[in-house]
């Protein structure tokens, strides 16, 4: 079994809202006293979650699985007013929280555990926090970094913060920090601390979420397997907020040039020649099931390094990815630290079946198999819905242009 490759992919495609500037909009609004006009903000059930909590409170919250409400919650609980369970789905109640935790409670917070220690559920009695000079490993989830940053304005002594070993997702501590600051507050951001003094919040009247720079990256992946094409992506703008719109000269190594317009970007196909992939993606993990499934479907082996971070996302990636592209007839291998194909195959299952595991990047991630291998289908495709609610929608437009 071998893949067929697109002939030609074309069309716009209307791109989500950024999750992770919503939901950090969102706890900023609210520690604001909800006075700003919210425009553009995603639909995905993570922001769905979170935002649905913050308009209604309730003392029991679930937040199924999303994961980013999970952490933000724990500590703008942890600061609020009252007694407080923070539960979520099974899968949720496996993820590590107690960097989080203890950090919090170094800070003057009360947050225990109702079963496993060092999981969710939480139980939380709220307070107004003392803040001060604490130490948090930062190799488990920017997202522990984020949630402590934007409740810190309000701890009476405010919050240093040092960062211990590697520091995962830096970018997205930077986004928080830049989206605090157009809350008006002002910090001191180094690579291994960030200090904030206690201030108030200054909000603006209004602010506009700008589009998911890692939705698009299943676009980009698309035409990169296809033979040519072109693809619009209103509404992307270089000096984003986000991260993983480093992904662009990533792409270019595959094939996909791209060219910034007055409205957004567009993607064009392009000759290339690569013997080899090596990344690391320690800075942008949610981009490297695209990339691998990439790679793969082009015959061009890789190394990825900075992956250490996938164990613990919705399902663990690395070994879901080793798992689903095998049965395609791709021999991956995965440690602690690194992905890699080395070029070898393997008998493909018949009529193969891919799993997503109920995990949004994996359904999207391989969703170009389908194009490639007409007999692939694919399990729980209804899981995009925690970041894309319309991808098949936007993702036919493309394919049957």
């Amino acid at each position: 079994m071998r893949p067929i490759i697109p002939d030609f992919v074309k069309g716009e495609v209307r791109l989500p809202a950024s999750k992770s500037i919503s939901n950090r909009v969102l706890i900023l609004d609210a520690l604001s006293g909800h006075q700003v006009d919210l425009q553009n903000l995603s639909d995905s059930d993570d922001t769905r979650v979170l935002r649905q909590f913050l308009q209604s409170p309730v003392r029991r919250v679930d937040v199924g699985l999303a994961g980013t409400a999970m952490r933000f919650l724990a500590a703008f609980l942890a600061a609020r007013q009252g007694t407080w369970e923070l539960t979520g789905s099974p899968r949720m109640c496996q993820r590590p929280m107690a960097p989080l935790v203890e950090a919090l409670n170094a800070l003057g917070a009360r947050v225990g555990y109702v079963a496993t220690p060092g999981c969710p559920p939480l139980r939380i009695e709220g307070m107004p926090l003392a803040g001060g000079e604490i130490e948090m490993p930062a190799s488990v989830s920017s997202q522990f970094v984020s949630a402590l940053m934007m409740v810190a304005p309000g701890m009476r002594r405010g919050l240093v913060l040092h960062l211990a070993g590697k520091v995962v997702s830096a970018p997205y501590i930077r986004m928080t920090g830049q989206v605090m600051h157009e809350f008006g507050i002002e910090m001191d951001m180094r690579p291994a601390s960030i200090r904030i003094p206690p201030q108030a919040y200054r909000a603006p009247r209004a602010f506009r979420v700008e589009p998911d720079w890692t939705a698009a990256s299943y676009f980009y992946e698309l035409l990169a397997v296809a033979r040519d094409g072109a693809v619009a992506l209103p509404g992307l703008q270089p000096g984003s907020l986000q991260g993983d719109a480093a992904q662009v000269g990533l792409w270019e190594r595959l094939g996909v040039r791209t060219h910034w317009t007055g409205y957004g970007v567009c993607l064009e196909k392009q000759p290339f020649r690569l013997e080899a992939f090596a990344q690391d993606f320690t800075a942008m993990p949610d981009l490297v099931p695209s990339f691998a499934v990439a790679c793969c479907l082009l015959d061009v082996p890789f190394v990825f390094t900075g992956v250490e971070t996938l164990r613990w996302k919705e399902t663990d990636r690395l070994a879901a990815l080793v798992a689903e592209l095998a049965r395609l007839g791709y021999v991956l291998h995965a440690d602690e630290g690194s992905l890699r194909w080395d070029g070898d195959y393997c008998p493909p299952s018949p009529s193969p079946e891919i799993h997503t595991y109920g995990d949004h990047r994996m359904a999207m991630a391989f969703a170009p198999a389908l194009c490639c291998y007409p007999e692939v289908t694919l399990r729980q495709p209804e899981v995009v819905a925690k970041s894309f609610p319309c991808f098949w929608q936007e993702w036919e437009k493309i394919c049957k242009a």
